[in-house]
This record gives C-alpha cells, structure tokens and sequence, in this order.
C-alpha cells in the first residue's frame, strides 16, 4: 500500500509540474524535443525504438513495455540551455514599395535563447502474462525565442513560443516469445505566443496614400502628429491554445538472446488554434470627417480581437536495431519527420480576413544515431552516443522564430542502480548546430505588414542536461 501512495503523489506531481512547465527551446531539428528521457540522452537517443528499457518505451516504442515486469514510474527533468544570437549583414528597413519607413534599423536581437526545465513522466503496469498498460505525461514539441524589442528583425519576429503538452495512454501485447506490439492514444495540447513589430506611422500613412492619394496621407500624418509620426512603432501580439487527437504505434522483434530490432510510428495532430490578437501602442485616428471611413478603415487594421489559425504538427518513424552482449551494447537507429505538413503560417481574423501569411515551407528531415552501453559493474553504467540531425528549414525561408540548421550530437551518460528496485540515470549532451543564413525579403504587404530585409548570420550553442529516477514495484 505504501508504495502506490508513493507511486500516486509522484504522479500527481509530474502531471502538475508538466502542465505548468515554461517552453522549451528548440533542440531536434524544427522545434521537436525527442529529450524524453534521460535514460537515452547519454546515447544520443540512438536505437531508443529497440533499445529502451524503462516505461518512457511509452514515447520511443509501446511495443517494449513488454519488457518490464510488475509496475514502474520513470520520472524526468532536464535542463535545457540554448543561446541564439543574429550578426546583421546588409538589413533594411521596412519598405513601402522601395521607399524605406523612418524607423530605426536596430541593433543585432542580443541572445534570443535562454534556460527551461522540461519534465517528463511515464508508468508502466504488467496485467497480466501477456499484457502491459502505460500512461506517459510529456512534452514532443517546443520552441523559445526572444529578442530584444528593438532589433532589427523586429518586424518579422520578437517572442515565439510554442508548447506541446502530451497525455498518451498505451496498450503493448506480447504476441509470443520474440514478438510484441504496442499503440497508445495522445491527447495533446497546443499553445503558441508569437508577437512581432509593427511599423504603424509607416503603414497608416502608406495606407492613406494608396486610398485618397496625397491629401488624405496628408490629413493622416498631421494625425500622426507630423513627420516624426511615421516612426511610430509597436507590437502586436497573438496568443491561442487548443486540444487534439493523434495516435502512436510500435513493433518489436527479439533476434536470438541478445539483439532487438524494431519500428515505432507517431501520427501527425492537426491543431485548428483559437486565440486573439492585440495591438500594443497603436494609435487611434479620427472616423469623422472627409477621412472618417479611412480612419476607421486604419482602426480596425490596428484592432485586437479574435483570430485562429490551422497546424499540423508531423509525423515520425523510426527504425531502430540493438545488441547487448554481457558488457557492451550497441544501438543505433534512423528517425524520419514530416516536416512538409507545415507550409505556411496563416493567422485569420474572426471575421475571415488574413492577419498574415508568412511562408515557411518545411521539408521532411531526418535523423541517424549511433550510441554504445559499456556496464562498468553491477550498480554503473557508462553510455556514449552520437547523431546527426538534418533540418527542415529552407535556407531562402529561415525564419527567425525558428533560426533552425543540421546539428551534431556529442552525448554522455551513467546509470547508477540502486538495489533492485531504483536507478538513477544522468545524461548530458552538447548540440554543435551549423552557423544558419538569413536573406528573407521585405513582406509582401498583401499578406503581412511590410517587415524589412533580414540579411545577416544565426550562430546557436545547444547544452542538454537530463535527470531520471526509475523505481520498479
């Protein structure tokens, strides 16, 4: 009895502390955490599919709960520290055609990273000879950037956050002596904060211009507050949420005594978000007058108020091969993401106009990893691994939400077994993320409001720290 109290307050605690967790900072290539564990850190991740051997397999593989008798928890933290900084080359102003609106230019961003905790929880519980239940609280996506409010991409981007908060019960059956299957239900949510610049002297007046010609730019600038009026700048921002539905399945095959191969699926979500918009220090003008239906054309542009907008967060499938020996174990695998389920992000009014359309046009990335299990004795074990991690972003559409290029893992980590019930897992990870390019044009001011020329170089430094308690009962 004491141990499913135990068992019932640490679970308690995991699902609080992962719905109340900060976003991550990007770490897989687009913003997918595959740091689910810190079991599988040390190797990179590599071979998890097949070489997983505690009940976070409800993420990397359901088919190999069947390798865990009784019942089990595995809790996790990790620390998480990214540091993103932009170099501007030849950056330009917004522009209005080719006219350039009197902003300032701005400085470099300063560091568009920082430091999250990401916790992670998953129980495990046999039911019978050939039946396994699970129940896994995680977090399979996550982005954080900021940059300072007056930098120079500051029309295309200021804070980005999305979070992805995963409740993926699961069933895993052993089908004979070397076959099982497994599959789980997610129900997951989704919340996103993007805010950005907005050049609003520049706009209302080029808006004036392009509708009544210049007396009715004239008329608005005197609005504005004269020519200083067209530096006027804010920022808007847009915040929503939603649940969805997606699912995940896995197959695992035992070759002889020592080697495992297997497949696991996950199945894209498709999130159809439900927020609002708001217009920070813009201004309000006149909706009197021979300008009045200008102006209240100009207010409603800078108005607040609901707006949604349609994701479809990928799939991934993995293959993944091990083999344990009395001291040392090989794993390795190769991960596949359809990141071309995200084209572009377009952000709707309620009454259905375009708020924006910013072209993104992901690719599908993939992902390879090779890790190694040295036993050192009965209570520690070392583990080593490397992967290689492609990216799903175009260098011509390299957004500075997500300033995302290839990465190498370099990956380290020990499990200290306690008696026969407890070990401890710790894992560390350095990401050596390529320098990524941005040349991305002014925005079409049909589809967002005019943003300037990014041109410059993104450097990110990527650190992973993991932390795991695994009990079994």
């Amino acid at each position: 009895m004491k141990h499913h109290s135990a068992f019932r307050r640490s679970l308690a605690i995991l699902v609080i502390g992962a719905f109340g967790a900060s976003p991550a900072p990007l770490l897989a290539s687009g913003f997918q955490l595959v740091e689910q564990n810190a079991s599988g850190l040390g190797n990179a991740y590599a071979g998890q599919a097949a070489g997983v051997k505690d009940a976070s397999a409800i993420y990397f593989n359901p088919a190999n709960l069947t390798r865990l008798p009784g019942k089990q928890f595995v809790l996790v933290v990790s620390p998480i520290g990214v540091k993103t900084e932009f170099a501007d080359t030849t950056s330009t102003r917004p522009l209005l055609g080719t006219t350039p609106i009197p902003v300032p230019l701005g400085g470099n961003g300063g560091d568009a990273g920082g430091w999250a905790f990401v916790p992670n929880g998953y129980f495990s519980w046999q039911v019978g000879s050939q039946w396994w239940l699970g129940l896994g609280v995680n977090a399979p996506f996550g982005l954080k950037t900021e940059w300072e409010t007056d930098w120079v991409g500051r029309f295309k981007a200021v804070k980005s956050e999305v979070n992805a908060i995963n409740v993926n019960p699961t069933v895993a059956v052993k089908l004979g002596d070397n076959l099982s299957i497994g599959g789980g239900a997610n129900y997951q949510r989704l919340k996103a904060t993007l805010s950005q610049g907005v050049p609003y002297g520049g706009l209302a007046y080029g808006g004036a211009l392009q509708a009544g010609g210049a007396p009715a730019a004239a008329g608005i600038l005197a609005q504005l507050g004269g020519p200083a009026g067209l530096a006027l700048e804010g920022l808007s921002e847009v915040e929503g949420d939603t649940w969805s539905w997606g699912w995940n399945v896995g197959a695992a095959l035992q070759i002889g005594d020592k080697g495992h191969v297997a497949a696991s699926y996950r199945s894209a979500i498709e999130h159809d978000i439900e927020g609002t918009v708001a217009f920070d220090g813009a201004p309000t003008f006149v909706t009197t007058g021979p300008l009045g239906p200008l102006g209240s054309a100009l207010n409603s542009r800078f108005a607040g108020g609901p707006v949604t907008a349609r994701i479809e967060l990928p799939d991934t499938a993995s293959i993944a091969a091990s083999y344990e020996g009395e001291k040392v174990e090989v794993l390795a695998d190769w991960t596949w993401t359809g990141w071309s389920s995200i084209q572009d992000l377009i952000i709707v009014r309620g009454g259905g106009t375009t708020l924006s359309n910013v072209p993104l046009k992901f690719e599908d990335s993939w992902r390879a990893g090779l890790g190694l299990n040295y036993k050192m004795n009965e209570a520690w074990k070392l583990r080593l691994g490397t992967a290689y991690d492609t990216t799903p972003v175009q260098d011509a559409k390299r957004s500075p939400r997500l300033p995302d290029q290839d990465r190498v893992w370099a990956a380290i980590g020990f499990q200290y077994t306690v008696g026969k019930s407890g070990a401890f897992d710790f894992g560390y990870a350095h990401l050596f993320v390529k320098d990524a390019s941005s040349d991305l044009p002014n925005q079409d001011p049909a589809t967002a409001p005019p943003s300037g020329n990014l041109v410059g170089n993104y450097s990110t430094n990527v650190n992973v720290v993991s932390v795991q308690y695994r009990h079994s009962f």
